[in-house]
Order: C-alpha cells, then sequence, then structure tokens
C-alpha cells in the first residue's frame, strides 16, 4: 500500500502526525502485522506557491507573537476558500504530477484546508484508478476553531483522535458511516511504556535528576515559541526544592539565557534543545506538571503519557486552542490555565488533574482501516 500524507507546516501539530503515520507504516511492528505501507510526505501549500508560503508564514508569525489575532486571521480563512475549488488552485500542475508519479493508494490529509480542491486534484490526476481519500483531523472536540474544511462528505473517511472528534464532525454533515475514531496518532515511544522505576532511572541519568522530587516540565512549540523565562525566575528566590525542564526546541535564545541562570537553594534547571519521542515521552510520563501551549499535539502527548497540565494562554487563545481545552474540561471538570508566565511556580505548588487515558491502542488500528478500504474498492 502507498499512502500519500498532505500536510502544512501551519503550527507543528500536522507535520508531526505527518511522520508519525510513515514511522508506524515501515515499523517492524507494521511489518509483522502484514500492514506495512510506503508513506511519502508532501505540502501542497508551501510547495506549490509564494502566495500559499505566505500565508503560512503569517500563520506563525502570529501564533508567535500575538495569539489572539487568531480570532480574525481564523475566520477570514473560514471565509475565503482559499482552496475549495480545484480550478483556482495555484501550482495545482505540480501537484497533480506528484500524484501520478507516487500513483498511491491512499491520500491522507492531516489539514483542515487540504481537503476539497486537493482531493478533486488527486482524483483527475488518477481518473482511471482514482486513490481513496482520507481526512485525519488532530482537533480533539468541537469549538469555534474546528473548521468547517475538515468536512468533505466526498472523502472516503474521516478520521479524529477521540469520540469528540467524530461527534463534531458528524455534526457538521460527515456521514456516520464515514467516520471511524482511531486513537491518537503520535511517535511510536509514546506506546511504548517502560516499568516505572526503569522511567525514572531514564530520566535521572539522561538529566541529573532526582526522581523523587517535583518536576515541572515547560514546554515550546515547533515554532519555539515559549515564557520559559518568566516562568522559571520565581522559583529561583522560592528557596524550595524544586526540578525545572525546559524544552526550547529551536529557540537558541533562551536556551543561552536559561543556561546563564544560576542554580542553587535545592532549584535544578536542565534546558534542553529539540529532543527525540524516545526522550520526550518518559520525560512527560515523570512530570508532575507540563507548562504549555494548548496545542492539539501537546496536549494529545499529555493525555497518552497521564501529564497533568496547566495551559499557557498568555497573548490570548487561538480558536484551534479553544477545542483541545474544551476537551480538557469535559474530561476533568476544570481547565487550567495561566495568562502570567511569572505564577507558573503557584500552580506547581497546587498541582492538577490529568486527563483519564488507559488504552492501548496504536496507530497500526488506523493502518489497519487503511489496508481495509484499499481492499474494498
Amino acid at each position: 500500500m502507498k499512502i500519500l500524507v498532505l500536510t502544512s507546516s501551519t503550527g507543528g501539530g500536522h507535520d508531526s502526525r505527518a511522520r508519525a503515520l510513515r514511522l508506524w507504516a515501515e515499523s517492524e511492528a507494521a511489518k509483522q502485522a502484514g500492514l506495512q505501507a510506503e508513506v511519502r510526505i508532501v505540502r501542497p501549500l508551501e510547495d506549490g506557491s509564494r502566495f500559499y508560503r505566505l500565508g503560512t508564514w503569517l500563520y506563525n508569525a502570529i501564533q508567535k507573537t500575538c495569539p489572539r489575532l487568531h480570532q480574525l486571521y481564523f475566520p477570514f480563512l473560514e471565509r475565503a476558500n482559499l482552496h475549495r475549488n480545484a480550478g483556482s488552485i495555484l501550482g495545482s500542475r505540480g501537484f497533480r504530477k506528484i500524484v501520478r508519479s507516487f500513483e498511491p493508494d491512499v491520500v491522507f490529509s492531516v489539514h483542515a484546508h487540504l481537503n476539497h480542491g486537493y482531493r478533486d486534484l488527486a482524483m483527475q490526476a488518477m481518473a482511471s484508478k482514482p486513490p481513496a481519500f482520507v481526512i485525519y483531523c488532530g482537533e480533539l472536540a468541537d469549538g469555534p476553531g474546528f473548521s468547517r474544511h475538515w468536512i468533505n462528505p466526498e472523502a472516503d473517511l474521516f478520521v479524529g483522535p477521540v469520540e469528540e472528534t467524530c461527534e463534531a464532525a458528524r455534526s457538521r454533515g460527515m456521514q456516520a458511516s464515514k467516520t471511524f475514531r482511531s486513537g491518537f496518532l503520535l511517535r511510536p515511544s509514546f506506546y511504548h511504556r517502560l516499568p516505572p522505576d526503569d522511567e525514572a532511572s531514564f530520566v535521572r541519568r539522561k538529566w541529573d535528576l532526582n526522581p523523587w522530587l517535583p518536576l515541572l516540565v515547560l514546554g515550546t512549540g515547533a515554532n519555539g515559541v515559549n515564557r520559559h523565562l518568566k516562568a522559571t525566575r520565581p522559583f529561583l528566590s522560592m528557596g524550595k526544592p524544586a526540578q525545572v525542564v525546559a524544552l526550547c526546541g529551536s529557540n537558541d535564545r533562551t536556551l543561552r539565557n536559561l543556561e546563564a541562570l544560576p542554580e542553587g537553594h535545592g532549584f535544578t534547571l536542565r534546558a534542553l534543545p529539540t529532543i527525540g519521542a524516545s526522550e520526550m515521552a518518559p520525560l512527560l510520563r515523570s512530570a508532575d506538571l507540563l507548562y504549555a501551549r494548548p496545542g492539539a499535539g501537546t496536549t494529545s502527548e499529555a493525555i497518552v503519557c497521564g501529564t497533568p497540565m496547566l495551559f499557557d494562554v498568555s497573548g490570548g487563545i487561538m480558536p484551534q486552542e479553544q477545542n483541545n481545552l474544551n476537551l480538557w474540561k469535559k474530561r476533568t471538570g476544570l481547565v487550567p490555565t495561566c495568562e502570567n508566565p511569572g505564577e507558573v511556580h503557584r500552580y506547581f505548588s497546587k498541582g492538577t488533574r490529568p486527563v483519564a487515558y488507559a488504552s492501548d491502542e496504536t496507530p497500526l488500528r488506523l493502518l489497519e482501516k487503511l489496508h481495509s478500504i484499499v481492499a474494498s474498492r
């Protein structure tokens, strides 16, 4: 089976899910189950037009500098219909060429704006043997940021990680027979849990941390957006034992500034660049609290790892983030948010509640569904 994945680098969650599908499709577990697939990932927006590339840049710039401006930009994109008509899509010839050369059995979209016009272009490119078209929506619940562009009744399947996602799709016109709850689409390490003592030992050895002291993890998005300095400084004057791991991602400036801060009085700080899933998963499972933006990717990882979250809403809440906050409130009864990073230490001392999650499902369930769709055509 050949899968062509359509994604876009608006935020980090879409690309993360695209890479996760490829890792699972090419894994030894998929091979043993007879579910292996060849996966190619493409970004039709960024690669198809300078205009679309500018739109991606603008989306990420707003997310970095003033998330509340997405209260204006998101409704504009909802109404603009930039990618619903195949005949008006920029770079359509190049996209059709990619489809014809790869000849996928499945075109798998993980982005809201790739589900209409690009679906039609894929069908045109392989008119004699059309591929199945599958939409994977990473949103965790209904809300103001659940794009109408996720829904296309002409698609062969709409996939959501949780039942709340599928309910939102059905309420917007997706046929119940075409919706499928697959579970979360994360990298393999998030499903390979070590015994608790082994995970504690890993964290202690890897970053020289005490597994018996409270651990706060400061998360960052794919764009390097974070408020780590403001969140960390109060710990320096508390005089209480505490451990903070600050994930800086691609933000080298924050990394250097954190490394320059003094330690002492029982306070331990570890500032880290981008780390892999094999390190991220045990770190999150060992954390007493994760402070991060309420993006779908980070929130999904926290749910699977059983990590309590404090949501960073400084600069305002994006409509898309509100969807994920809605799920957290539904599942726990609370939405722990913090507008001022300087107050994180107060929440850390009190703690928050994780989302209960005990499923042993993996993305092999999704691959099995894709194989069954291809076999039935």
